[in-house]
């Protein structure tokens, strides 16, 4: 096998020893000639491992904690990289281990050099302010009943602002002539841009870094316009804007808002149980304008202008017609990506329909994971942020499921021509189209667990119904009406989308109410979701045997992030809302009054779908005006959890006898030194260092939104109050009570012990 490779390319200058090394050195040569001979076969596939390289060095810079190690990684990349170009013989093992570490070095280095270029001035604390400004942008959210603008301030208007900042304006308060361009005077309550909640939760800090937003809040009744809105400002803003308004007179309620989103991109005007049933239902994608989308609008134009074209026939004999549909498509391609905001899927699914348009004009074939690979590499030079992001590993992760799926021998087959009969060819279509979305729905479910501790379970048989309604009938009767409405013919149109519209929208509903559609998961650590991205990874994008080694990870971190407890307490950054685990899978809130977005948050972080209950309604649990707690059996031992509730402050001795009877004390403010749990205190002052904390009380381990020495520079420096003193700061401010396997340890042992919390808690003794 060995002669066979002798004189390929990767082979040159490369020869077995068999000699000289004993018999560790002859295995360890014959098992580097293995590997010489599988990469000489998978040489085809080694460029698609390109953007994952990238995209696993900016991982590391966002996973790390500070300079020193992303120093350190840059450094062991880097020679990482010079060691595989040094290495005698020139195989191409150690090209690629070259490259593969030099594209991660080049990864984390993008990311961080774009976080320092997007740098801006974020609010340090809430603050009322009064001021005028700019506005950028205009965003109205019917289905909430308000309106999102992105304002630049004025300077020396009185009040120190970051130079952009986006505040939501409720539907009542919204002044006329509100647009892009315009100037208004505002009052608004604004806050530093939120980290996530709890531990898993979604962190909008990050995302505003990126975005240059400095703060959010919310106007407050009084806004006035100082100065109209230039005529020359409107542009694509102000076309999206009125095209929405457009469709959702023409179609009233959820199908408009429906509709809009595939029109315009803008989803506002969804109503959010009609969301929420999307999601439930896995037909979320079709909200978001992507590779579906744009595909159908290529596909729909090239269509067109080569059936116009080929009705004359001196233009069907002289001129390139496929070449002239393919611009016509690339053209309405752009202008699609243009109007509907240009967001990141869209912009990757206009590049690969920009790249499947340029092979089919040079005659090569056009859909492989290639035309995948630089779209995921276009996307992460220019946003090397986005790998973060949901909407970006959704998207790849579809797209690439489909395409790799689709050049496996049996799928091949599959969607061959065949001169069969037609029922046999439509049944072969369909088990084509059922099998595709399968293996989607297989590739997704990790990412959207991983996001939103949740993932429905009947989105591959919806999706036979809904990917087909939506591409043949709901959006080609939506381009046709808009153009018809030019004269005035689009309401017979406009009632057929809106039938197709209706169609769709129950059926997300009665999918998302079907006993057993969504599996939820509490919040799974980062190693198993790793090890199942790379997993499929390897699965896709390999062409040998040696792909089924793919399912070893995958599985591995299946059943790790299955295993993986849900936490018995969870506690928000600020203190004020704590969620506690039942042992019949409920979840009691302390806040009863808490609003639907943390009910929301809590439950799916603590992988509970039913609705919480109140705090007094768990077993051992009663709560005064200001104070509540509860006796929770965890671990061979009870615990008692005290919370303040109120921002009335309790007698000191009183607090001091309740603390001293606890294990744990959550409280929103600062707490006196002389509050002493038994285990942990997580007052004002400890959660501003560790946000939000997730605690399993079986095992005695604590989970923080924030690393300890977070250095990221969206996380926000914490300013210790002088009232602690210098020993109460180090101890209850930094240092909390020590445990070790679910047993509190006597505070003469925590005095001796203690350790700083981190993501991991570092428990004694290790």
């Amino acid at each position: 096998m060995a002669s066979r490779f002798g004189h390929a390319p990767s082979m040159r200058g490369w020869r077995l020893k068999e000699g000289g090394s004993g018999a560790a050195g002859r295995v360890g040569a014959r098992i580097v000639m293995s590997v010489e001979i599988w990469l000489e076969a998978e040489r085809d596939q080694l460029v698609l491992w390109v953007p994952v390289a990238l995209a696993c060095g900016i991982t590391a810079w966002l996973l790390l904690a500070d300079v020193a190690a992303w120093t350190v990684f840059l450094l062991l990349a880097g020679g990482t990289a010079l060691a595989g170009l040094a290495m005698p013989g020139g195989g191409r093992a150690a090209r690629a281990v070259a490259v593969f570490a030099g594209l991660a070095a080049l990864g984390c280095g993008l990311i961080w050099a774009r976080a320092e270029r997007v740098a801006a001035p974020v609010l340090a604390r809430t603050t009322v302010a009064t001021f005028e400004a700019r506005v950028v942008k205009v965003d109205p959210l019917p289905a909430r009943a308000l309106v999102r603008v992105v304002l630049v301030p004025d300077a020396g208007t009185g009040a120190t602002l970051p130079p952009r900042i986006r505040v939501n304006i409720a539907d009542a308060d919204v002044p006329a002539r509100l647009a892009p361009g315009a100037r208004i005077a505002l009052r608004a309550r604004l806050m530093p841009p939120a980290d996530a909640a709890v531990p898993g939760g979604y962190s909008f800090a990050r995302t505003a870094w990126f975005q240059g937003l400095g703060a959010t809040g919310k106007a407050l009744p009084g806004i006035r316009v100082v100065q109209a809105a230039p005529v020359t400002r409107d542009g694509l803003a102000g076309v999206r804007a009125r095209m929405s308004a457009h469709i959702q007179a023409r179609l009233p309620g959820a199908a408009g808002g429906f509709a809009t989103a595939l029109a315009t991109g803008d989803q506002g005007a969804l109503p959010l149980e009609d969301a929420e049933a999307m999601r439930r239902s896995g037909l979320a994608h079709l909200l978001s304008v992507s590779g579906l989308h744009v595909t159908a609008v290529v596909a729909a134009t090239m269509l067109i202008v080569l059936r116009l074209l080929a009705l004359s026939p001196w233009a069907a004999l002289r001129l390139p017609l496929p070449l002239i549909a393919a611009a016509g498509g690339a053209g309405m391609g752009v202008a699609y990506t243009l109007l509907t905001g240009a967001e990141v899927p869209t912009i990757r699914s206009c590049v690969a329909a920009m790249l499947v348009l340029a092979g089919i004009a040079i005659g090569r074939e056009a859909v492989t994971l290639r035309l995948v690979a630089a779209g995921a590499l276009f996307v992460l030079l220019l946003w090397p942020e986005a790998v973060a992001g949901a909407s970006f590993q959704l998207s790849f992760a579809a797209v690439a499921s489909i395409v790799a799926f689709a050049e496996w021998p049996v799928a091949r087959r599959l969607s061959a021509p065949s001169e069969a009969g037609l029922g046999w060819r439509w049944g072969r279509a369909l088990l084509m189209l059922l099998a595709t979305g399968i293996v989607v729905e297989i590739a997704l479910m990790p990412i959207a667990l991983y996001h939103f501790h949740k993932a429905g379970l009947y989105g591959a048989a919806a999706n036979i119904v809904a990917i087909p309604l939506t591409t043949f009938v709901i959006m080609p009767a939506e381009a046709v009406a808009l153009v018809l409405d030019a004269v005035g013919l689009g309401r017979p149109v406009w009632w057929i989308a809106g039938l197709a519209t209706d169609a769709l929208l129950w059926l997300a509903r009665a999918v998302a109410a079907a006993p057993g559609s969504v599996q939820a998961l509490p919040a799974m650590p980062d190693g198993a979701y790793a090890a199942m991205v790379a997993g499929g990874l390897w699965i896709a994008l390999w062409r040998t045997w040696v792909r089924r080694l793919g399912l070893v990870p995958l599985v591995l971190g299946a059943v790790w992030a299955l295993a993986t407890p849900a936490p018995d307490l969870l506690v928000t950054g600020d203190g004020r809302h704590l969620a506690l685990r039942g042992d019949d899978v409920s979840l009691a809130l302390l806040r009863p009054r808490a609003g639907d977005y943390v009910r929301s948050l809590l439950g799916e972080n603590a992988g509970v779908s039913d609705e919480a209950i109140e705090f007094e309604s768990v077993a051992g649990g009663a709560c005064s005006a200001d104070l509540c707690v509860a006796d929770i059996v965890r671990g061979g031992r009870t615990w008692r959890l005290l919370a303040t509730r109120s921002a009335y402050l309790v007698e000191i001795g009183e607090m001091n006898r309740a603390c001293g009877a606890a294990d744990i004390v959550v409280s929103d403010r600062y707490l006196p030194r002389t509050c002493r749990p038994r285990w942990l205190r997580a007052d004002r002052g400890l959660l501003a260092r560790t946000g939000g904390l997730a605690i399993d009380l079986e095992r005695g381990a604590v989970r923080t939104v924030r690393q300890a020495g977070d250095a990221h520079p969206w996380v926000p420096a914490v300013v210790v109050r002088k009232r602690y003193g210098r020993r109460g700061a180090g101890r209850f401010g930094q240092r909390a009570a020590v445990w070790s396997g679910g047993t509190a340890r006597p505070r003469d042992s925590e005095r001796r012990s203690g350790r700083v919390i981190s993501n991991d808690v570092e428990r004694p003794g290790r």
